[in-house]
């Protein structure tokens, strides 16, 4: 979110004080579940966010349940309130700066303001790289999607198309064969399929189109179908195709934490052991920007178990200093 005015007063109005027990950098469904999580436990909070949640263009949420197609904004909207309810901070802002700061961090706004915490949960989620096709990212997460458990619902018995960028598109259109008995796999710029795949699509009646795609085709605000190489056009309701995730881990390369290659060779991700636990001592990840393939309510139970973790961390660090202190105290008796 770019600085302004108006951004520097809702900064400055909403922070009361600048030394927290916890910084949340991200304000999605992890950073969120993360943060209520603390404030229930009497932490103090601060969540961040920047307001560029991937799933913002998402109709809604699927697999949610009791919350069944609740919109992301929604999410976002509710989960605000009910961390501000517990008494966290939420703020529009973004995060210019993090780094180790004597027994803690110092975390930096885009309003030039410097807060400190003394642990960071940093939940800034990933970035879809998706191939350079004219017109396919204006529809990301609308009429062109990734995952039949989303959003494969939604397109049902419509004819759709399974751009191939990697060894996953065989797999991604065998899922969405399960929704529709119209689906194409289009070869675009990806490897030749092996005689295994051939027959594998063969045999569920999924056609096989051996041409790269050119453009996608709009009308009344829905893809009508793509425009081939060879200049054929091909009509269809929907498409799928298998974007490159990467975390977005710029603060964390500043803390010590470098992104590394996926082991399923999704993309590149931010290592970490249960419940959040990174190999720099007091931050903690959770979300896509360390499970890329997370959905709402994973990222949201992992919010969770990392809030839990981050608390009984300084459960243990407040009880030492106690100890400490009645060590000193009784020493001087």
């Amino acid at each position: 979110m770019p600085t302004d005015t108006s951004t520097t007063d809702t900064l400055s109005s909403a922070i009361s004080t600048t030394d927290y027990d916890v910084v949340v950098i991200g304000g999605g469904a992890a950073g969120l579940s993360g943060a209520l999580s603390l404030a229930r436990s009497r932490r103090s909070v601060l969540v961040i966010d920047a307001g560029e949640q991937r799933n913002l263009p998402a109709a809604g949420a699927h697999g949610f349940l009791t919350r069944e197609g609740i919109t992301p904004s929604e999410i976002v909207r509710l989960g605000r309130a009910e961390v501000e309810m517990y008494g966290g901070t939420v703020v529009d802002g973004r995060v210019t700066a993090a780094q180790a700061s004597g027994t803690g961090f110092t975390v930096t706004l885009n309003d030039g303001r410097t807060v400190t915490a003394r642990r960071l949960l940093i939940t800034t989620g990933l970035v879809d790289e998706l191939p350079e096709i004219p017109g396919l990212r204006a529809r990301w997460g609308r009429d062109v999607l990734h995952c039949p458990y989303c959003h494969g619902w939604e397109v049902r018995d419509q004819n759709i198309g399974i751009i191939a960028t990697g060894p996953f598109a065989v797999h991604q259109a065998l899922l969405f064969r399960q929704l529709s008995a119209t689906i194409s796999v289009i070869l675009h710029d990806a490897p030749p399929l092996t005689d295994e795949q051939r027959e594998q699509l063969a045999a569920r009646s999924i056609s096989v189109i051996d041409e790269s795609l050119e453009e996608i085709l709009v009308r009344d605000d829905a893809v009508s179908g793509i425009r081939l190489a060879s200049g054929r056009v091909l009509p269809l309701d929907a498409l799928v195709v298998g974007p490159r995730f990467v975390a977005t881990s710029a603060l964390l390369v500043g803390l010590g934490l470098e992104p590394v290659p996926h082991p399923m060779g999704m993309g590149e991700y931010i290592p970490s052991e249960p419940m959040g636990i990174t190999s720099v001592p007091g931050v903690w990840v959770a979300g896509n920007v360390t499970e890329l393939s997370a959905q709402v309510v994973g990222a949201m139970a992992a919010g969770v178990g990392a809030g839990a973790s981050i608390n009984a961390d300084l459960v243990g660090e407040d009880t030492r200093h106690a100890v400490d202190r009645l060590r000193a105290l009784e020493a001087t008796r």
